[in-house]
C-alpha cells in the first residue's frame, strides 16, 4: 500500500508523457525542458525585433518609400504578428495542442526569415541605388519587389503569432501547480521568460542591427534563420522530457455557445431562484452567480429540446451546448467581459510604443550619432529602450517592492496600478518626444533641411526612449498579471491572446492615425505633418496629438479601473453575488 501511495505521488495528475501515459514527476517537466522552450522564444524575439527596429531605414533608404508609408509597413507587420496570436491560440486549443503549435510555427518563421535574407541580397528584388547629387533619381520599389518583401514579412508574422500564442503556456505546463516547490518554480519561470524576451531584444537592437548596417542585412537575417533552426532542433531534443496537457477545447467556441444560447432564449423570463438555472459543473469547480450582464443568464434556462440522446437508446441525455449552458460557463464569459474596458484602455500605450521603432528611428538617422570613429546605427538607439525596461524591473524588484511591502504590507503594486504607471510614463514620453523633435526641426531649418547629418546629438532622443521603455516594464507585467489572474482557469490561453491583441491593435491604430494625419494635413503647398522626408514635416505636432490622446485615455482608464471589482479572497466572486440563503436574483437580471 505504501509503495502504491509513493508511486501515485510521483504522478502529475493533469499531464501526460510523450507516450500518452500519466507523466512521472521524476522523468518529465522541470527546468531542463523549460529551458529548451525559453531558448526558442529568445530566438523568436531576436528575429522579430531585429527586423522591426531597423526595417524602417531599409524601406526609406533602399526601397525608397516615403517616411509615413515606411512607418505603416512596420506597424502593420508588428500588428499582424500579435493579431495572429489569436489564430495560433485557437489552433492550439482546438486541433494541434501546444507542443505541435510551438514545433510548427517556428519553422514557418525560419522560412520567412530566410526569404527575407534572399530578398535583401538579390539586386533584382530591390530598386537601383540613387544619388540626387549626381542626378540619379530615386526609384520606388516595384509591386513585385514589395510583394516578395511582404510575403517574407508575413510568413515571419504568422510564425511569430503561432509561437507566441503557446510558448509561455507550454513552458508553464512543465510545472505542477499543485506542488508547492514546482509552483514556486513556475513563478520563477515567468520572470525568466520576460528576461529572455528582453535579452533577445537587447541582442537584436545591438548586435543584429550593427550586422545589418555594417556587414549586410542578408547576413543578419540569415543568422536569424539559422539560429531559429538550431533552436527548433534543440526543442525537439526535449520531446521525451516534456509534459503534455490535453486541450479543453477552444474558449472562443465556449463564448459563442453562451451568446448563441442567450440570444435564442432572449424572450424567455428568468426564474426567480437562481437554483433553477442549469448547472453541471462539479461543486468544487463552480463559479458563484453574479448579477452583472444578466442577459447572458438566459443561456442557463432549461427548455424543451435542450437535451439530446446521443445514441438514441437508454443512455442519459446530453445537454446541447449551443442551446443551454451551465451557470459556471456563463460566469466565465462574464469574467472575460469584465476585462474588456481595461483591455481597451491599454491599446493606446502600444500606439506610442510603435513610434519608438518607426519615427524615432527615422529621427535618429538624421542626427549626429558618432562616438569617436564609431557610428551608432540608428536602430540601435532602441538599446536605451531595452535598458530602461531592465533598469525599471530591477529597481521595482529590489527597491520598490520591499518598501511597498513594509509600508503597505503588500508585495508590490497591483496589476492595475502598474498599468496606470505605464500609461503615465508613456504620456510623458510622447511629450518629451515632441519637444525633442521641435528642437531637431529648428536645427534642420537653420542648416538646411537637405543636410544628411544634422549638427544635433542623437542623445536628445534618450528621454523619450527611456520614459516609454520604463512604461513598458510596468504595463507589460501589469497587463500579463491582470489578464492571467483575473480570467477563469479554462480561458487563460485566450486571456493571454487577448492581452497580446492590445499590442496588435496599438500598432494598427498607429497606422490608421498616420494615414489620417497624412491625408488631412497635406495640401498642394505643404506635405503636412508627416512629409515624405522627415525634415520637411511637423512630426512634433503628431507627437503632441498622441500626448493628448494618451492623457484622455488615462482618465478613461482610471474610470474603468475604479469600475472593475477584483475577486474576493475565495478567487471566484468578481461582482456582487446573489444571496446565497435564498438563491434569488437581485434587481433586474434580464438586462446586460
Amino acid at each position: 500500500m505504501a509503495q502504491t501511495d509513493e508511486k501515485m505521488s510521483l504522478i502529475v495528475a493533469d499531464a501526460l508523457d510523450y507516450k500518452g501515459n500519466p507523466a512521472d514527476r521524476t522523468k518529465t517537466g522541470g527546468w531542463i525542458p523549460a529551458a529548451l522552450i525559453l531558448g526558442i522564444e529568445m530566438c523568436e524575439r531576436l528575429s522579430t525585433m531585429g527586423i522591426a527596429v531597423n526595417l524602417v531605414t531599409y524601406l526609406t533608404g533602399t526601397m525608397h518609400l516615403p517616411s509615413s508609408t515606411s512607418a505603416n509597413v512596420v506597424t502593420d507587420f508588428m500588428g499582424t504578428s500579435f493579431l495572429l496570436c489569436l489564430l495560433g491560440g485557437f489552433l492550439a486549443d482546438s486541433f494541434l495542442g501546444r507542443f505541435r503549435t510551438v514545433a510548427i510555427f517556428p519553422i514557418i518563421q525560419a522560412l520567412g526569415t530566410a526569404m527575407l535574407a534572399i530578398s535583401t541580397k538579390l539586386p533584382q528584388l530591390r530598386p537601383p541605388p540613387c544619388d540626387p547629387s549626381k542626378n540619379i533619381p530615386c526609384q520606388t520599389a516595384t509591386q513585385f519587389q514589395m510583394g516578395i518583401l511582404y510575403l517574407a514579412l508575413y510568413l515571419i508574422a504568422l510564425g511569430t503569432g503561432g509561437l507566441k500564442s503557446s510558448v509561455s503556456g507550454f513552458g508553464s505546463d512543465q510545472f505542477d501547480e499543485t506542488d508547492d516547490k514546482e509552483k514556486a518554480q513556475m513563478t520563477a519561470f515567468f520572470s525568466r521568460f520576460f528576461f529572455f524576451i528582453s535579452l533577445g531584444t537587447l541582442m537584436a537592437v545591438t548586435v543584429l542591427v550593427w550586422l545589418q548596417d555594417e556587414v549586410g542585412r542578408s547576413w543578419a537575417y540569415g543568422i536569424c534563420s539559422v539560429s531559429m533552426g538550431i533552436a527548433i532542433i534543440i526543442f525537439f531534443c526535449g520531446t521525451k522530457r516534456y509534459r503534455y496537457k490535453e486541450s479543453m477545447g477552444s474558449p472562443i467556441v465556449h463564448i459563442f455557445q453562451v451568446i448563441s444560447a442567450a440570444v435564442k432564449k432572449s424572450r424567455m423570463k428568468l426564474p426567480y431562484d437562481v437554483n433553477f438555472l442549469y448547472e453541471d459543473t462539479p461543486e468544487g469547480q463552480r463559479v458563484p452567480h453574479t448579477q452583472q450582464f444578466g442577459c447572458l443568464d438566459k443561456a442557463a434556462i432549461v427548455a424543451e429540446g435542450d437535451f439530446e440522446n446521443m445514441h438514441g437508446g437508454s443512455s442519459a441525455p446530453i445537454a446541447n451546448p449551443w442551446k443551454v449552458c451551465s451557470v459556471t460557463k456563463i460566469e466565465e464569459v462574464k469574467m472575460m467581459a469584465r476585462l474588456l474596458p481595461v483591455w481597451a484602455t491599454t491599446i493606446i500605450f502600444w500606439t506610442t510604443y510603435a513610434q519608438m521603432i518607426t519615427f524615432s528611428v527615422e529621427q535618429a538617422s538624421t542626427m549626429e550619432r558618432s562616438i569617436g570613429s564609431f557610428q551608432i546605427p540608428a536602430g540601435s538607439l532602441t538599446v536605451f529602450f531595452v535598458a530602461a525596461i531592465l533598469l525599471s524591473l530591477a529597481i521595482y524588484d529590489r527597491v520598490i517592492v520591499p518598501i511597498w511591502n513594509k509600508w503597505k504590507g503588500k508585495p508590490g503594486f497591483s496589476s492595475l496600478q502598474r498599468i496606470a504607471i505605464g500609461l503615465v510614463m508613456s504620456t510623458l514620453g510622447m511629450a518629451a518626444a515632441a519637444m525633442a523633435e521641435k528642437k531637431r526641426l529648428s536645427v534642420a531649418k537653420a542648416v538646411g533641411r537637405d543636410t544628411e547629418t544634422l549638427p544635433i546629438s542623437v542623445y536628445f532622443l534618450i528621454p523619450q526612449f527611456f520614459l516609454v521603455g520604463s512604461g513598458e516594464a510596468f504595463i507589460y507585467t501589469g497587463q500579463l498579471d491582470f489578464f492571467i489572474t483575473q480570467s477563469p482557469k479554462s480561458m487563460k490561453t485566450m486571456s493571454t491572446g487577448l492581452f497580446l491583441t492590445t499590442l496588435s491593435l496599438g500598432f494598427f491604430l498607429s497606422s490608421f492615425l498616420v494615414s489620417v494625419i497624412k491625408s488631412v494635413t497635406a495640401n498642394r503647398n505643404s506635405e503636412g505633418w508627416l512629409a515624405d522626408h522627415i525634415n520637411y514635416g511637423k512630426l512634433h505636432y503628431f507627437y503632441w496629438l498622441l500626448t493628448l490622446l494618451s492623457l484622455i485615455n488615462f482618465v478613461v482608464f482610471m474610470i474603468c479601473a475604479i469600475w472593475f471589482k477584483p475577486p474576493k479572497k475565495n478567487g471566484t466572486n468578481f461582482m456582487k453575488v446573489s444571496n446565497a440563503n435564498d438563491g434569488s436574483f437581485d434587481g433586474d437580471a434580464s438586462k446586460c
